[in-house]
């Protein structure tokens, strides 16, 4: 590994033939791939400061719902480390404004805000400063592990609504570089693959910041799963045609009533995707889930910069002074969503009694 290294950070890019992991736990540090500039370099973040994770989320250089978790979790354990408090009272007061501070760089995501509230349990049921500091790089790691492991459940569970031969068309990022490993909707894509029952995955280029390109296209290829890029607006003739079995999406945030955040551009898919008869489906675990709001129009939507759409990279490719409109995410009504693939077990309509029973421990189909 090549390093170069500012103060608060240290940069690595991989050489050819490294394995490639989103993130990684390093004894009081945190090594997060820099999902900024992939496909051209396989580099890495690798920091001891829970400040540089933040700005890492709020970039977008670590993304994908529950990665985002992930990432905030490890984050406040690294908080929690640098705290030198001798009572528990200012221990929890200064870890609750470092967990403030990380919470704000994304809203929609509702993994974040239920990742970090998990460590703040813990580390209030700790005995004292030095036992939470232990507690959280411990809950930290076992929430990490948890997501890889749910995925897979989700992933065997979702194969199975695949028709064999099946093509299918996903949107945005959903697999291992958006989680903690294997994938939502890539890990039911990923799945379906390992079971000989997927020919092709068509990947949308998923504007503004082309997730479909860079990152769902740069994971298929590398782990061997035959796709083709199409540009967003070709997902509806392709449909019409009857080239796609169904449609595989990820979740930011599902209410209550089943309405779904996910990127931009979903709800246009699943209206499609009904039209012609195609199942949509939604595959996400169950800590997307936030049965606090009880639909979509309760969901807060980020709106990012307009620099993202009026420019491509460093090149600006818009009029010099217009309005730009960029929500990052969208909200599809439940109407639309055949089923929500979780880790146990399906969600049909009624969501509003399905996604309770799925809260609860064993599953609901």
């Amino acid at each position: 590994m090549r390093e170069t290294s500012p103060r608060h950070e240290k940069f690595f890019i991989t050489q050819k033939g490294e394995d490639v992991e989103a993130i990684t736990w390093l004894d009081g540090k945190v090594r997060l791939l820099d999902q900024a500039r992939l496909p051209q370099h396989e580099a890495f973040i690798e920091t001891a400061d829970y400040r540089v994770v933040a700005t890492a989320i709020r970039e977008l250089k670590v993304r994908g719902a529950p990665l985002i978790g992930i990432a905030a979790a490890y984050g406040l354990a690294l908080a929690a480390q640098e705290i030198e408090a001798t009572d528990k009272e200012s221990f929890l007061a200064r870890l609750g404004q470092a967990a403030q501070e990380l919470a704000s760089t994304r809203p929609t995501a509702v993994n974040l805000s239920w990742a970090l509230k998990r460590l703040l349990a813990r580390a209030e049921h700790s005995a004292s400063p030095n036992e939470a500091q232990r507690a959280l790089v411990a809950e930290a790691t076992r929430l990490h592990r948890e997501d890889i492991e749910n995925n897979r459940r989700l992933g065997a569970i979702g194969a199975e609504l695949l028709p064999q031969g099946a093509a299918v068309l996903t949107h945005c990022n959903t697999g291992w570089l958006a989680t903690g490993g294997y994938g939502t909707a890539l890990g039911v894509i990923r799945a379906a693959w390992e079971r000989g029952k997927l020919t092709n995955v068509y990947v949308s280029e998923t504007r503004p910041l082309m997730q479909g390109v860079r990152l769902t296209a740069w994971e298929l290829a590398r782990d061997g799963i035959p796709l083709t890029l199409i540009v967003d607006s070709a997902a509806g003739s392709l449909l019409r045609q009857g080239k796609i079995a169904a449609v595989v999406v990820g979740a930011d945030r599902i209410a209550a009533n089943g309405d779904v955040a996910n990127k931009i551009g979903t709800y246009s898919l699943a209206v499609l995707a009904q039209e012609n008869n195609v199942p949509f489906y939604v595959a996400a675990p169950t800590s997307t889930i936030d049965l606090s709001l009880a639909d979509g129009d309760e969901i807060p939507i980020e709106e990012r910069s307009a620099s993202e759409i009026t420019s491509y990279g460093n090149l600006s490719v818009a009029p010099a002074g217009i309005e730009a409109s960029n929500p990052a995410f969208d909200v599809t009504p439940h109407s639309y969503v055949t089923a929500i693939i979780t880790e146990n077990g399906l969600a049909r309509a009624p969501y509003i009694e399905s996604l309770v029973a799925l809260m609860k421990e064993g599953s609901y189909a």
